[in-house]
């Protein structure tokens, strides 16, 4: 595997970042200084944010679908692709189907945000609806057996982790002397693939990897030294959720990632009423765990530090956003 990790490199991740050029957005930082973080961060921190919302489709994602498909041989692409997403992904695998001109099946769960529903369609794709997340991926294998099609894995994969580092690497150079970062974790892509751009570039930051208390996958794969499968998870940030660890990722986030703590679902909204307060920034759950993880688990630990957080995207509509932030501090 270590030979494998090759693949995200700090040459390659610039290449990388090179290749996609203009279709992928260079998302801005701002240094948070709002009257709501000066009673909330702990005493002497500098806290940036990296803020992924502004990308193209509204999330970190079309990072690493755009450079997947890229990727794909003439003949793959002439097939077209298919993915599985609780909607993220399947957004970013629409849009990156778009900007090569291929043509894209996607695999939805039925109960997956209508604003990403919307959004993948928006992007020309077929969205094909199932009713729970094994049904799902039992399906996606159909349509790439019977149609050929290629399958743009949601977090797994040197193509996958390369794109996602471009977010890393764009951090580290556009805030030099951080302390720590602070990245959530659902399925690893997102975490590994920073991670390792930021460790390359700053190598004396510590990264820290969230989950939701409720899936957090990666932190019990980190106890058992190995990637593991939970039976269940249970968490409203279901960009989060995703049941298991896998090798490539798992790998990539032990060698670059000091840390993973966990933040419960109360944290995340509380941190999204915070957010929305302080900087207006409307976010999905998933999007909030870094900060909630900074105002929470992590706060004494990052007294008088400069610290990045990754605020990774938010595709989600205006009356689940509202319910969450009404349900905020109870």
């Amino acid at each position: 595997m270590t030979d494998a990790l090759d693949a995200i490199s700090l040459q390659n991740i610039r290449r990388c970042r090179e290749e996609l050029g203009d279709a992928i957005v260079r998302t801005p930082v701002l240094q948070w200084r709002g009257e709501q973080a000066k009673g909330l961060i702990a005493e002497g921190m500098d806290v940036w944010l990296k803020l992924e919302p502004f990308q193209f489709t509204g999330t970190f994602k079309a990072r690493g679908a755009l450079n997947c498909v890229r990727k794909l041989s003439e003949e793959q692409k002439r097939h077209g692709i298919t993915a599985v997403s609780a909607g993220n992904h399947a957004v970013a695998a629409a849009f990156a189907a778009r900007e090569t001109e291929v043509s894209a099946k996607v695999v939805m769960i039925k109960t997956a945000n209508i604003a990403r529903i919307e959004r993948a369609r928006s992007y020309g794709a077929e969205i094909v609806f199932a009713d729970d997340g094994p049904t799902a991926f039992r399906l996606v294998d159909e349509i790439a057996t019977s149609e050929g099609r290629a399958k743009i894995h949601p977090f797994e994969g040197p193509n996958t982790l390369q794109g996602a580092g471009t977010l890393g690497l764009e951090f580290g150079e556009q805030v030099g002397g951080l302390d720590a970062v602070i990245i959530a974790i659902g399925g690893g892509g997102l975490c590994g693939g920073s991670a390792a751009a930021i460790k390359q570039l700053q190598p004396l930051c510590k990264v820290y990897g969230v989950e939701p208390e409720g899936a957090n996958s990666m932190q019990r794969s980190f106890e058992a030294g190995e990637p593991i499968t939970l039976q269940a998870v249970k968490t409203i940030a279901d960009s989060l959720a995703p049941p298991m660890a896998l090798p490539y990722s798992f790998a990539a986030c032990r060698r670059y990632v000091d840390d993973v703590v966990t933040v419960s679902d109360n944290q995340i909204r509380d941190a999204m009423r915070v957010l929305f307060e302080d900087l207006k920034l409307a976010l999905e759950p998933a999007a909030a765990a870094a900060t909630a993880a900074l105002l929470g688990p992590l706060r004494e630990r990052l007294i008088g530090q400069k610290v990045g957080v990754v605020v990774c995207g938010s595709i989600i509509d205006i009356d689940t956003f509202a319910g969450h932030l009404h349900l905020a501090g109870q």
